[in-house]
């Protein structure tokens, strides 16, 4: 696989100024993902730049996109307005757009706020939990996590950021298990950490305070996702399992009427095996030409 060359931009967006790179020629393709920022799509885009332009972005106020004021909410609305404003400023509309995890949830709200910038939106895994039927549960483990955030640290966060993340099958009555800090086996004694950077400390601040709750607990405008016209195809990792950004996307796909495609590899499965990500893509993308 060559490395494509990459064009990158900034761009003034309302509350802030977004960061993106371009790579190929070709009909317009956006892949977003969230929290994960352009560095991890890479690979992918390289790929998928053979054929296409491919825009990838950092999202609102994480790697290189930036925020006005920082104790704001970063919400699906927000991400999908940055993302309109992407494909005015790269021109190209429709776009096909590819969004992973909280991707997938800032590509449903750009659906319904700017239905004319999408062609077809492959929402990847959008942990939609709401549509859930133990969206309480997920709920209090969502609060859990950001608990174990402002009380030790970005460590404990991630810890139980991806606990949950990984959690196989339906969150019980009896609720989920607070994160334990330090781990299990560790004694707390190991010494410190190495101090992360103030831009990792602000860009972790920004995702258990300001994103991770917008993102897990938006409802999915079923109606308006219907009507809105731009064709919408759901994705689930075919190794997925029970874990919760996998039966959110099955809830989804159900209460949408839409088709289930099952895409290599897990939530991660992007990262794991570009190659056949990019396969998958191409392949539902030309369902739609």
């Amino acid at each position: 696989m060559d490395t494509q060359s990459v064009t990158r931009h900034h761009l003034d967006v309302p509350g802030g100024r977004v960061y993106y790179e371009v790579r190929g020629s070709g009909p317009l393709l956006l892949v977003v993902g969230q929290p994960m920022t352009s560095g991890p799509f890479a690979p992918l885009a390289d790929l998928l730049a053979e054929d296409h332009t491919v825009v990838t972005y950092d999202p609102h106020g994480v790697g290189e996109s930036t925020m006005d004021d920082p104790s704001q909410d970063v919400t699906p609305e927000v991400e999908a307005d940055d993302l309109a404003a992407i494909i005015d400023a790269v021109g190209g509309a429709p776009a096909d757009v590819f969004g992973s995890s909280g991707g997938a949830v800032a590509g449903l709200a750009l659906v319904v706020r700017h239905p004319e910038k999408v062609g077809t939106l492959i929402a990847h895994e959008p942990p939609v939990a709401e549509l859930l039927p133990d969206a309480a549960h997920i709920r209090a483990a969502v609060d859990q996590v950001e608990d174990a955030y402002r009380a030790h640290g970005a460590g404990a966060g991630w810890g139980g950021f991806i606990d949950l993340v990984m959690h196989d099958g339906p969150m019980t009555d009896a609720g989920p298990a607070p994160v334990q800090w330090p781990p299990a086996g560790g004694s707390g004694d190991e010494g410190p950490a190495p101090e992360p950077s103030a831009k990792r400390q602000a860009d972790d601040e920004t995702f258990f305070l300001r994103m991770l709750k917008p993102f897990t607990r938006y409802q999915p405008p079923v109606d308006a996702l219907r009507s809105a016209g731009p064709r919408i195809v759901v994705a689930v990792g075919e190794n997925s399992g029970e874990e919760i950004a996998g039966r959110s996307a099955e809830a989804l796909a159900e209460r949408l009427g839409s088709l289930l495609v099952r895409f290599p590899g897990d939530h991660g499965g992007f990262m794991a095996d570009p190659a056949g990500f990019a396969a998958a893509i191409r392949q539902v993308s030309a369902g739609s030409r």
